[in-house]
């Protein structure tokens, strides 16, 4: 599963950052920076999210609003996504609210019951 967010604010912080998920107090960790802010152009946004070596099954991807190439580059990079099998889900389906880990790579694992 695969959530994309288009952010409302713009952090000049590292991928590494923390945001605030809105009113549900959550955190998250966004695993696959496009690097849209460097506005190097729509194949490099392309390039950078479908050949992310984070890019898995649970990753949150990172793109600002105000980024000048993601409106031209996000219809490829869906379709792209979709190509390689993954869902474009809304980040509630893949963010566990029981115990969990984290793994190194910031997804959460489930504890087993």
């Amino acid at each position: 599963m695969l959530f994309v967010e288009k952010w409302k604010n713009r952090f000049d912080l590292p991928w590494e950052v923390l945001i605030n998920a809105g009113n549900s107090g959550s955190i998250f960790v966004s695993g696959v920076d496009s690097l849209d802010w460097k506005e190097q152009g729509v194949e490099a946004e392309i390039n950078q999210v479908l050949n992310h070596k984070h890019l898995g099954n649970g990753s949150i991807l990172l793109f600002h609003n105000d980024a000048k190439y993601t409106p031209q580059a996000l219809d490829t990079i869906l379709k792209g996504l979709k190509e390689k099998g993954y869902d474009i889900v809304p980040v509630s389906e893949i963010i566990h609210t029981g115990e969990y880990t984290v793994d190194h790579e910031g997804r959460q694992i489930p504890a087993e019951t």
